[in-house]
């Protein structure tokens, strides 16, 4: 059974097709309504625009969980501050796993981005000013000096790899986001 978390994804998918919008068209009439109540803004989308009741709610969800932040909001606050220079990193990281597919999804959180496929298959996390971590579903593959178990790292990844500089994100590292990206069919 998929979880929540997994149910959301897929009608986030789905929703240009159900709707004819984006989440970020329906973020832009929610914001030009100026309501601020949840029930209103679920309201206006079904009466108003038609949609769903379960559309709308997660479509106000979202929209109040980020405070109309962007996802390039959410990845520029990560990376702001004493962590400015981990950005590179991350830079190079979201250029080697996006040339992974068409189904790779980017879901910026507020301390991670996790990697998406049919599931998450890995985050990336700034962890420290000086390291990136990378977390990793890869079930039960053998450790190696740079693989390591995730330990108290993160409980959704079996696997963690530390970045310091963009040099790291070498063919290893990318040969160990693909596999935990082809393990997430």
């Amino acid at each position: 059974m998929a979880t929540p978390d997994e149910m959301a994804a897929t009608m986030l998918r789905n929703l240009p097709g159900k709707t004819g919008k984006s989440l970020s068209d329906w973020h832009k009439i929610l914001k030009l309504s100026s309501l601020e109540k949840h029930g209103e803004m679920v309201k206006l989308l079904k009466t108003d625009h038609g949609v769903t009741h379960g559309f709308a709610n997660l479509i106000v969800a979202k929209y109040r969980d980020t405070g109309t932040q962007t996802a390039d909001g959410l990845v520029g606050a990560q990376y702001a501050g004493t962590k400015a220079d981990l950005r590179p990193i991350y830079e190079a990281l979201v250029d080697a796993v996006s040339g992974f597919g068409p189904d790779v999804e980017f879901a910026p959180k507020k301390a991670y981005v996790s990697l998406r496929r049919n599931k998450q298959f890995g985050l990336i996390q700034p962890s420290t000013k000086t390291r990136i971590d990378i977390g990793l579903n890869l079930g039960d593959a053998e450790t190696t000096k740079r693989l390591e178990k995730s330990g108290s790292f993160n409980a959704m990844v079996t696997h963690r790899v530390r970045l310091e500089s963009v040099d790291d994100v070498d063919k290893q590292v990318i040969a160990y986001l693909k596999k935990a990206y082809e393990g997430a069919k």
